[in-house]
């Protein structure tokens, strides 16, 4: 029995129309992704240039046997063993403020599933004036303290998940739970705003 079937069509039709933007195919962009695809979402747009390493296998949706392989095709592979009826459009590709608002300029809602603060401020300045959902996560390294991750709407298209404290550069390892609880969050509100009911 698959996702759909627990859906009623109007929410299928709604998910597997929708086009999901990704910014990231790391600990946040994978496992956001592969929740998404179980959710029934089947159109994406993910963007990443980098390549599976060991580092990563702690967190992120990515196996031993794919080391050394780019993120974007390897995560293709692991979602379509979820859903092989996908329509990805993966990007090997730097994303910058030349380039990324071209990339996602035809999706329905946008994640941002970047590492650095940099690069999180980035994407925000560069596909806000879009106008289209950005669901971003801010603060989620370490373990423990899961209460603190909450979700917050901030202005009228974004949507920012974490405790907004805890970086990596602050001395606390990325672990996957934490990593974990903020891209499960992230698909949630993905699925909410395609569905017309998020706050």
């Amino acid at each position: 029995m698959g996702a759909n079937t627990y859906l009623v069509e109007r929410e299928r039709s709604i998910l597997e129309n929708a086009v999901v933007g990704i910014a990231g195919a790391g600990g946040l962009g994978s496992n956001c992704a592969m929740h998404l695809v179980r959710a029934g979402v089947k159109k994406f747009v993910i963007a990443d240039f980098d390549v599976v390493s060991e580092s990563n296998l702690n967190r992120q949706f990515f196996f031993r046997d794919q080391l050394g392989r780019k993120k974007v095709d390897a995560l293709a592979e692991n979602l379509r063993r979820i859903e092989p009826k996908l329509e990805l459009d993966m990007r090997d590709v730097k994303l910058s403020t030349e380039n990324i608002a071209w990339t996602f300029s035809g999706c329905s809602v946008i994640v941002e599933a970047f590492d650095s603060a940099e690069a999180k401020a980035m994407l925000l300045h560069a596909v806000l004036p879009l106008e289209k959902p950005v669901v971003a996560a801010s603060g989620l390294a370490g373990w423990g303290r899961s209460a603190q991750i909450t979700q917050r709407r901030i202005g009228k298209d974004l949507i920012l998940i974490g405790d907004t404290t805890s970086d990596i550069r602050s001395g606390l390892a990325p672990v996957s739970p934490r990593v974990g609880i903020a891209a499960t969050m992230q698909a949630n509100a993905v699925v909410a705003l395609l569905l017309g009911e998020e706050l």
